[in-house]
């Protein structure tokens, strides 16, 4: 491990020295005044731990499953978008870091590698070793989404991933001013046309991305199609994008396999809850009936172990990935998990912790601070 690099903010130091400012304020911008992007990482801080002491933590068991699927941790690879623009191998590179790691990866639906690419960096001699996971938005032409869903089934990926917070794409000043677009070498592996595949093309005085989100995602998704998908496929479907007790109950009405608490990165509507604050609502409102994840503003081994307490499965991590990926590759990658591996480790210890299963909601507790002016 190198020197300098001790924790997540040296690895997003390193990052933004080496990509391009375009490339790095898309990888790190919220929406519009990016009040939940701070707020996400800040909302951890409102919570305290409350260590139990001589537990004998001489051993501490990390290993944990999702949708029935053993891990070495609790800790997996959230889907960020468009990874070679970050590093050439993109995300075969991260695919290889997570194999190492034994660790689960969500591929986004614009990576910038194909479905087949990044099963077979997961694939040895005995077949997948990796746990890879699609997440998918359902685009105008259904054809098209089921395509994706259908390679992902013959390539061996375990669950799908289903975005339900974008029918239109969040305000993102950086990239506006930016006019943001992929280099020109680059496109969405997964799409066969360069209108699909976000290559070239002139997209005005925007975001080029909203341009693209506008013409081909479908805003009228709707429950139904919850249904629709699930009539389709015989992977496991999660809902990622859900931030109320009321959404997490419909979705376990309709059959859903898993819900990931997630207000992308912080990335469309500003204002809304940090992922932290809303989760044990959503925990509340499924009852157990389903597994519940959180991704959004984990930087820190603690935030991890505070995630766990208060009811996640399993946690998931996307822009410290990308400045793994930015600093060394793979390599970089498969950093940036063994840190946060070893900080949870010593989390867990220091808070009594022998196993994830002995992680629970007594070891936290929430902190508000009250002015006294």
């Amino acid at each position: 491990m190198s020197e300098y690099r001790v924790c997540m903010r040296d690895f997003e130091k390193e990052a933004k020295k080496v990509l391009p400012k375009a490339i790095y304020d898309y990888y790190h911008s919220g929406a519009d005044e990016q009040q939940t992007l701070a707020d996400n990482t800040a909302a951890f801080n409102r919570w305290r731990l409350h260590p139990r002491v001589l537990r004998d933590v001489s051993r501490v068991d990390l290993s944990s499953s999702l949708l029935g699927q053993p891990i070495s941790m609790p800790l997996c690879v959230a889907a960020t978008a468009m990874q070679r623009m970050a590093h050439p191998d993109g995300e075969t590179a991260t695919a290889r870091a997570c194999k190492t790691a034994e660790t689960g990866m969500m591929l986004s639906s614009w990576a910038t590698s194909t479905i087949e690419e990044v099963s077979l960096a997961m694939t040895s001699s005995q077949g997948v070793d990796g746990i890879l996971w699609l997440q998918l938005y359902i685009y105008k032409d259904r054809e098209l989404t089921l395509s994706l869903v259908r390679r992902a089934e013959d390539a061996g990926y375990k669950a799908i991933f289903l975005t339900v917070d974008t029918p239109y794409l969040g305000r993102r000043w950086n990239d506006m001013r930016n006019r943001f677009k992929l280099p020109s070498h680059l496109g969405m592996s997964n799409f066969s046309t360069a209108t699909l595949a976000f290559s070239g093309g002139n997209y005005g005085n925007d975001s080029g991305l909203a341009v693209y989100v506008t013409k081909a995602i479908d805003p009228t998704l709707s429950w139904d199609d919850v249904t629709w998908l699930k009539k389709h496929t015989r992977l496991p479907v999660v809902i990622k994008g859900i931030l109320t007790g009321e959404d997490a109950a419909q979705a376990v009405k309709h059959g859903v396999d898993g819900i990931l608490v997630s207000n992308h990165g912080a990335r469309q509507l500003d204002g809304v809850p940090a992922t932290l604050d809303v989760l044990e609502e959503v925990v509340g409102a499924v009852q157990g009936r389903v597994e519940v994840y959180l991704d959004g503003g984990v930087r820190r081994g603690t935030d991890v172990l505070k995630a766990l307490a208060l009811g996640a499965k399993a946690i998931f991590i996307g822009r410290p990935v990308l400045w793994g990926l930015a600093c060394q590759g793979a390599d970089g990658v498969t950093e940036v998990l063994e840190l946060l591996r070893e900080e949870l480790r010593l989390a867990m210890a220091l808070a009594g912790c022998q196993s994830v299963s002995e992680v629970t909601r007594s070891i936290v507790r929430r902190q508000d601070f009250i002015s006294r002016i």
